[in-house]
């Protein structure tokens, strides 16, 4: 890790490289990195400062001096790549919970409709390479090969009735803890 002046020589991240399963084909052109599997295909313009290239069935990725900005632009790209090759794979989920007496959700066509108390219901439009789907009207999946698009749907979704902290009303992720309140007391 470090060198002989003590100095940090490369990014813990940016340094492994990234294996490439047999299902899936990345092709590097110049800056651009396109990776193609069963679940999609995604691409990518490489951050500044950094190259990626094909050695042994496995993406090495390189950087230009040693920068900080470099360095932070190693394990980005290192990241990005890795999650492309594991998006295409195997995909990425997000499940979310509904809950409130009232509160439910459906899909349709290509949007998803939320019932969430308000006077009117929220219609949030699914994205393209989403596939969303609602069980019992509660239970909302969220499926896709990009995993920030597969984020940020949830996150939009999530912000619309975050859950509080009394009633635990709102929509949470699947996963998510809430710490409850206790409410006032009568005396």
């Amino acid at each position: 890790m470090f060198g002989k002046e003590g100095k940090l020589t490369m990014s813990r991240i940016g340094k492994m490289p990234v294996p490439v399963p047999d299902a899936v084909n990345v092709a590097i052109n110049g800056r651009n990195v396109s990776v193609e599997g069963p679940k999609g295909k995604l691409e990518l313009d490489l951050p500044e400062l950094t190259e990626a290239k094909m050695e042994d069935g496995q993406v090495v990725v390189t950087r230009e001096g040693d920068e900080k900005r470099a360095k932070a632009m190693h394990g980005l790209a290192r990241a990005l790549i890795n999650n492309m090759v594991i998006g295409v794979e195997k995909g990425f989920v997000k499940k979310l919970e509904i809950n409130g007496v009232g509160f439910k959700a459906a899909v349709q066509g290509q949007v998803l409709n939320l019932q969430l108390g308000y006077s009117h219901d929220i219609n949030h439009e699914i994205p393209a390479g989403l596939n969303v789907t609602v069980d019992s009207g509660t239970s909302i999946t969220i499926e896709g090969a990009d995993k920030a698009v597969v984020g940020k749907m949830a996150a939009e979704v999530r912000s619309y009735y975050p859950v509080e902290p009394y009633k635990g009303k709102g929509v949470k992720y699947a996963d998510e803890q809430v710490v409850r309140k206790q409410g006032k007391q009568v005396q």
